[in-house]
């Protein structure tokens, strides 16, 4: 209870903007709320704006403050959703492929490929394990990409194999002998699949509710709920090509495959801005800035303010403007001072701070071309 105290002390003495006189009160919020008929998305753009600005007055030690109290809450639940997740892939990806290859079914065969998620973990798993070993003399960005590239390598391997699956889909709809109508139904393969669905839903349902306090859930709720439907497709289809016709089982493979391959492509698309260095969201952009102009009384200007990405998190670079008769300890023990809590924000990898004493100049750390 002592942090709202804290927060509203801090953010009342450095608020020049006058933000806190912009914030929308519940009262009003109620009543916008009361007229949705009206313009039903006003109200949520007001809650939007009061969480925004709430954001930029709250100091840089309250933002890292409340990062780490929500991390060490949530550590218990985090661990069980990983944990769990992690156990009940190994069990699940081999009771599907059991399913696939005792059916011989290439709808089955997609869903099992889907099921790898242990070789993706492993291979996370070693990624981020040796970012953090790496020699600082060989790897100065302490091997930050090397998740991210990790997640790249992983994508090209899913899509491939999905890519072979649907060249033996298109065969076996090329090559099949007349007089078959159906294929053999086999209950007990359908059986273990059910089963992995039913497990599935149920860890989507424990990440859903703590999808937002870890990375990690949000990317285990988001591979629960893709395989959510294709194990569901993938029984419908292979039911389907046993008792409808037996084209319905290889055309499922075929969509299954595509799905897959389309969900992996846009994950690869992802990884390889966050590896190039796409900009970070401009709210968050904002509110380092907000933070570098409100630091210090002793900054003048704040001249240039960079937020990227380098694989999973950020690199931040921040100019700054100083009074030029200022000593350069004085001046430092400021730029230094941002730095280090800058670094100390959910996210941000790596910050430098540029300390200049005019604006004058062109923008720093660029070639002329």
């Amino acid at each position: 209870m002592t942090v709202p105290s804290a927060l509203g002390r801090e953010s009342g003495e450095r608020d020049p903007l006058l933000l806190r006189d912009k914030i929308i009160s519940e009262g009003e919020l109620d009543k916008l709320r009361a007229r949705r008929t009206k313009n039903p998305k006003l109200a949520a753009f007001y809650e939007a704006q009061n969480e925004h600005i709430g954001n930029l007055l709250k100091p840089l030690a309250v933002h890292t403050t409340d990062a780490q109290q929500e991390e060490k809450d949530m550590a218990l639940k985090v661990k069980i959703a990983v944990n769990v997740s992690f156990a009940a892939n190994i069990i699940l990806a081999g009771v599907q492929l059991y399913a696939a290859i005792s059916s011989l079914s290439l709808s089955l065969f997609a869903s099992c490929i889907d099921a790898v998620d242990p070789f993706a973990n492993l291979l996370l798993y070693l990624s981020h394990r040796f970012s953090a070993r790496v020699d600082e003399r060989k790897w100065p960005a302490h091997g930050a990409r090397f998740e991210t590239i990790g997640n790249i390598v992983y994508a090209f391997i899913m899509g491939a194999v999905n890519l072979v699956l649907i060249v033996m889909s298109i065969q076996e709809l090329a090559t099949h002998k007349d007089g078959e109508e159906t294929k053999t139904f086999h209950l007990i393969p359908l059986v273990c699949v059910c089963i992995s669905w039913a497990v599935k839903f149920c860890l989507f349902l424990y990440c859903y509710a703590i999808r937002k306090s870890s990375s990690q859930v949000q990317v285990l709720w988001e591979d629960h709920r893709n395989d959510l439907f294709v194990n569901a497709f993938s029984i419908l289809t292979n039911a389907g090509g046993a008792k409808l016709r037996w084209y319905i089982d290889p055309i499922g493979a075929t969509i299954i495959a595509l799905v897959i391959m389309a969900v992996w492509t846009r994950t690869a698309y992802e990884q390889f801005t966050h590896l190039a260095g796409i900009t970070a969201p401009t709210e968050y952009v904002n509110m380092v800035t907000y933070k570098a102009m409100t630091f210090s009384e002793d900054i003048k200007n704040v001249d240039t303010v960079r937020v990227y990405h380098s694989g999973p998190d950020y690199v931040v670079e921040v100019d700054i403007v100083l009074d030029p008769e200022m000593p350069l300890w004085k001046a430092h023990d400021i730029a230094q001072d941002l730095q280090d809590q800058i670094e100390a924000l959910p996210n941000v990898d790596r910050c430098f701070v540029h300390v200049d004493h005019e604006v004058d100049h062109k923008p720093e750390h660029r070639k002329t071309k």
